[in-house]
This record gives C-alpha cells, structure tokens and sequence, in this order.
C-alpha cells in the first residue's frame, strides 16, 4: 500500500514523501492515527496544490516584510523625553515608547519583542535599534531623542 505521509514519521521519512508501507501498518497506525493519506492521485494532486499555496503565501510575507524593512530604514522618529539637570534622560528609552511613537508618527505597528535595544538609550541624540520583522529580515530603525 501506497501512503503520502502527512506528518514525519521518525523510522519511515518526512511529510510529503511518498511510501510503500505494509496493508495493517499503513491503514491501522499511520492513517489511523493522522500520520499519512492513502496515496492516490487526488491526494497527491491536493498536496502539492496546499505546498505551492503555502510557498506562495511565504514569498507575499517575504515581500511585504523587504517592503517594510526599506520604509523602516527610511524614517527617522523624533522622541521627546524629559531631561534632568545633567543633561541625561529620566530613566532609558523602552521599548514599547518607540513601538508606540512608530505608531503614532508613522502608522507602522511593530510588537514590541522585535525591537532590540542593545545598550540602553539615556542620552539625547542619534541612536540605532535593531528591529526583527521575520523570516531572517531585520530592519535598523534610526531614533532621534530630542529634549521635551
């Protein structure tokens, strides 16, 4: 019995291969349980349907993540924070200020876990933070501190 299997299996291959498998085995364990589909052509035909859909719908993502990522590094965002008698900031710059500023300025929503402050920022100025989109693509995000 031909089977396309659906999920890996660990002593027989990965999903989307195609196995020649024992009646019992195929139709009782690995069909019964989820791991695989009776290999016909329908089957088949359906899985490289949802393979070529998927990969489409990945390189849309990876396209509209480079897009982002060129808009990203194009901006400048301009945060005021008050300053004490030594010139330094009250507290750092967080994360979730610079989220909410991108926000609000510019209209791009970025979740705050994909920006990556690597030292914190308590100085007025230029500074660089690193912003991961997904999919390996990060983008540098160029901050102005002003004084308020």
């Amino acid at each position: 019995m031909k089977v396309l299997l659906i999920k890996d299996v660990k002593s027989l291959g990965k999903a989307g291969e195609i196995k020649e498998v024992k009646d019992g085995y195929g139709k009782n364990f690995l069909i019964g349980k989820g791991f695989a589909k009776h290999a016909t052509a329908e089957v088949i035909a359906q899985w490289e349907e949802e393979k070529r859909l998927k990969a489409e719908a990945e390189a849309k993502e990876i396209a509209e993540l480079t897009a982002l990522r060129e808009k990203l590094e194009k901006i400048e965002v301009a945060i005021p924070k008050k300053l004490g008698d030594t010139g330094h900031l009250f507290g750092a710059v967080t994360k979730e200020e610079i989220a909410k500023t991108l926000e609000k300025e510019h209209g791009i929503t970025i979740d705050k876990k994909h920006i990556e402050i690597k030292h914190p920022i308590k100085m007025t100025g230029k500074h660089d933070v690193d912003v991961k989109l997904g999919h390996g693509i990060h983008a540098t995000l160029h901050l102005d501190i002003v004084p308020e």
